[in-house]
């Protein structure tokens, strides 16, 4: 992957931080800075992890799916991007969470589950590891307390339309793994 691919992938997996960072933007009114600060740092700590877990287990597999790779980038991404769409239409929950350790961690964990599956992508493409989760990481915290500040000033921001979006990215970085 170069890039502008791992740029893409950062921002399709940094929707799902967005999206929650501006349902919390939307319920906390006090704290604001501390909320979305620990929202954010969470978030990318989290998604820059997990595709370094997801790389190191598809390390140890490498050399049984190796023949595979582009099928298997490719179905990853592609099963990622309809879950992403198919999110989109769900009905979500308006609950109310404080930003607690304990909240934060279960945030960061749900969001970046789909950023472990990235990781082994990143391996069976060679993308330099390191570099790829500094730049999930970032985009993440950018985006989380961008979303965060949208959902406190806005009130209305189309999580939809960034869900599909972020899954088309997705299908689109799946169907080019096979050329």
């Amino acid at each position: 992957m170069n890039l502008a691919e791992i740029t893409l992938l950062a921002a399709a997996l940094g929707v799902d931080c967005l999206v929650v960072s501006f349902s919390q933007g939307l319920i906390f009114t006090q704290n604001k800075v501390k909320n979305s600060s620990a929202l954010a740092i969470t978030m990318g700590t989290f998604q820059a992890v997990m595709p370094c877990i997801g790389y190191l287990a598809a390390v140890s597999v490498s050399r049984y799916i190796e023949p595979y790779a582009k099928w298997i980038v490719f179905a990853i991404f592609t099963i990622l991007a309809i879950k992403f769409i198919y999110e989109a239409f769900q009905e979500k929950e308006d609950e109310i969470c404080c930003i607690g350790l304990k909240c934060l961690v279960t945030l960061g964990l749900a969001t970046s589950i789909d950023a472990m599956g990235a990781g082994v992508n990143l391996h069976l493409t060679s993308t330099p590891l390191m570099f790829s989760a500094i730049v999930i990481g970032f985009a993440s915290v950018l985006m989380s307390l961008v979303g965060f500040w949208l959902g406190n000033f806005f009130k209305k921001l189309p999580s939809k339309f960034l869900e599909i979006t972020g899954g088309l990215i997705l299908l689109i970085l799946g169907i080019k793994a096979l050329f």
